[in-house]
C-alpha cells in the first residue's frame, strides 16, 4: 500500500516579562489539528538570552504535541482492533 500525505506545522513564540510561550499547531490533511503549548521562564538573575527561552518553550510545546499524537494513535488502534493498545518503544 502506497500512501503520501502532508501535515503542516506552525509554531508561534511570544515573550513577555521574562516568560516565553510557544504554541505548536499541527494541521493534518484531513482537516484535523492538534496544538501543543510550552512555557519557559527566565530566572531574574539569569542573563537575558531570548533564543534559550524560545528553544525550551518550543521543545515543551512539541513534547506535549508528541504525547497527543501518541494518545490519538492508541485511540485509532483500539477503534480498529477493538482491543486495548499499548505502544511500546
Amino acid at each position: 500500500m502506497e500512501h503520501t500525505t502532508t501535515w503542516t506545522m506552525n509554531i508561534v513564540i511570544d515573550e513577555r516579562d521574562g516568560q516565553t510561550r510557544a504554541e505548536a499547531l499541527l494541521r493534518k490533511d484531513d482537516g484535523t489539528a492538534l496544538t501543543g503549548a510550552g512555557v519557559a521562564r527566565r530566572n531574574p538573575r539569569d542573563t537575558d538570552v531570548p533564543s534559550i527561552g524560545d528553544e525550551l518553550a518550543v521543545a515543551r510545546a512539541l513534547a506535549e504535541l508528541s504525547h497527543q499524537l501518541l494518545e490519538a494513535t492508541v485511540t485509532d488502534i483500539e477503534s480498529v482492533t477493538h482491543q486495548p493498545a499499548h505502544l511500546v518503544r
